[in-house]
């Protein structure tokens, strides 16, 4: 089948930025472990890109619309799974299989949500085919393809959102010393094989088993070279990655243990569970969004580090705000983020005049209410400011504590004003 591969300008020459704010250090650790997985000394960075089949039609979910295009919050299930990804700023490239009748759809949500090192390559008709059409565009010896071969790739689920960077730092590093990798979790329910006549056969002892989690990664000449390989038969009816490069090329898969939250959007009751666990991790983001007309960065700054202090385990970012009107929005959605964010607008006591104030004030009302279509809550703090610093901080602490107190019950006020005479 011929596959239709699109970069489009969704894929930057370079990787895309990290969506936390501490991709800096992150990454850094994230280099200096996969340039040390099985490495030589002085030798490049392990060269790594992931592939994500998302060419299903949710037959299981019994909706219409294709699971992974399934909105929870208002927002694709998969792009939550490309933002997951994106956060692994080591990963080169990331190919999207998708069918043709929805590669549209697709670009449309790339282009929205602001997605970076994405390329998007038709499906087959079985997840193995499309599977192998995203490896193909993968292979060095496609015509005119920006892609290049990496050493290894993770293959992962498009309807399995909630994956930390940690799992797939371990499944890489171990596929690059075994040849293949994958991600397992304790079995559940015990396994049962039925008879012809439908009764019991036998079971299997649940403690020696495991279930087959994604992500999953391999030497990209071993699974290439496995699916090169397979029959008819696998590509149709097969699910198992890993038997593949068992299979075909005899590499035994190292098992990694997964977390809990490795598990897979399947049924309609899993998009209510999904939106439960965002919502929560929405509620461990603020964004600070800062207008530095007034070059009061240093504000913003203490700002954070307060809150910090106030809201333990909560993750505080900033983020400049450099025009007005919808720049908030577009802040938003160029991270990919569904986060608290808390406004800070500056006026100068002594000159400011009262249409100047009324028209923040305005400003931050109409932001609270587009942001709550987007379930972001928002809470505004405008701050006069004097020339007298340290009377300026303190009362900056005291919003900041006041704010803190509001996220931690949270409660949605959307107005705040703190005042320096």
């Amino acid at each position: 089948m011929e596959q239709g591969l699109r970069g489009g300008g969704s894929r930057p020459a370079e990787p895309g930025p990290c969506l936390s704010s501490q991709c800096g250090a992150d990454q850094a650790a994230s280099v200096s472990l996969l340039s040390a997985a099985g490495a030589e000394p002085g030798s490049r960075t392990l060269a790594v890109a992931a592939v994500l089949p998302a060419g299903g039609c949710g037959e299981r979910m019994g909706v219409p619309t294709p699971k992974q295009f399934c909105p929870v919050l208002e927002r694709p299930l998969i792009s939550y799974t490309l933002q997951a990804m994106e956060r692994a700023c080591w990963i080169k490239d990331i190919i999207v299989v998708v069918t043709g009748e929805n590669m549209e759809a697709m670009e449309n949500i790339i282009k929205k949500y602001k997605h970076k090192r994405i390329s998007l390559v038709e499906a087959g008709v079985t997840r193995h085919r499309s599977i192998f059409n995203g490896l193909k565009a993968l292979a060095d010896n496609q015509p005119n393809s920006r892609l290049s071969k990496p050493e290894v790739v993770i293959i992962h689920d498009a309807v399995r959102p909630f994956f930390e960077e940690d799992i797939l730092l371990k499944v890489v590093t171990a596929a690059k010393e075994h040849g293949a990798a994958g991600a397992v979790r304790p079995l559940v329910s015990t396994v049962i094989s039925p008879s012809a006549d439908g009764c019991l056969d036998h079971s299997l002892e649940r403690a020696r088993h495991r279930a087959s989690e994604m992500p999953q990664a391999f030497l990209f000449d071993v699974i290439y070279e496995a699916y090169q390989q397979c029959s008819d038969y696998d590509l149709e009816f097969g699910t198992e990655c890993l038997q593949l490069a068992l299979k075909y090329c005899h590499i035994k898969a190292k098992l990694v243990e997964g977390s809990p939250d490795l598990w897979k959007v399947t049924y309609k009751r899993d998009l209510y569970a999904a939106e439960s666990i965002i919502k929560e991790r929405i509620s461990q983001e603020i964004c600070i969004v800062m207008d530095t007309k007034e070059n009061k960065e240093h504000i913003s700054h203490l700002l954070e580090e307060v809150l910090k202090t106030e809201l333990n385990h909560i993750h505080v970012r900033s983020q400049a705000l450099y025009n007005a009107g919808s720049d908030i929005q577009h802040i938003i959605l160029e991270q990919c983020y569904n986060f608290v964010c808390v406004n800070v607008h500056f006026l100068d006591f002594k000159f400011a005049s009262p249409s100047q104030k009324m028209e923040s004030l305005m400003c931050i009302r109409e932001f609270a209410k587009k942001m709550k279509k987007r379930k972001v809550l928002l809470y505004g703090l405008i701050i006069n400011y004097s020339q007298d610093e340290q009377k300026l901080q303190e009362s900056l602490r005291q919003g900041a504590i006041i704010i803190a107190a509001l996220i931690k019950e949270r409660n949605s006020a959307l107005i705040g004003q703190l005042l320096v005479a």
